[in-house]
């Protein structure tokens, strides 16, 4: 993505190391290594042994991943929204409108998504429900 690992400084606040960010975000150290070594998130800074440090920017976007996983959005969407966002935050007045209807159109997908996911626990919930009332009705 663009800008995010030319950084010349670290980002301020506090840097934590991989395995407090992965403990704060519920991902694994794997994870959140594959993420950086597909581009989507790149840590704020190192430390002088040459540990990633990160900070809660980088974590906001650690769960911003997180969360389009389960929808079924690929690397590549992950990776276009991420730096929609970037651009969100530093958009002049000309930009912004264009901006804000990609996130409006990765909204409207989120939002389908998550239908067709409530429609398959709503499935899930019957079948076990069934199960439920089978064993209910077949006393050992």
């Amino acid at each position: 993505m663009p800008g995010r690992g030319d950084r010349s400084a670290p980002a301020t606040g506090r840097l934590m190391q991989i395995g407090e960010a992965a403990d704060r975000v519920g991902l694994s150290i794997r994870t959140i290594r594959h993420y950086e070594e597909v581009g989507l998130i790149v840590p704020s800074a190192r430390s002088e042994g040459g540990f990633r440090l990160y900070t809660d920017t980088d974590l906001d976007r650690l769960v911003v991943v997180k969360r389009m996983k389960p929808l079924g959005f690929t690397l590549d969407e992950m990776r276009e929204l991420l730096g929609l966002l970037d651009a969100l935050s530093t958009a002049d007045d000309a930009e912004r409108p264009a901006l804000r209807e990609r996130l409006g159109m990765f909204h409207a997908v989120a939002a389908a998504r998550v239908d067709v996911l409530r429609e398959q626990l709503t499935t899930a919930e019957d079948f076990a429900d069934t199960l439920r009332h089978r064993l209910d009705h077949h006393p050992s």
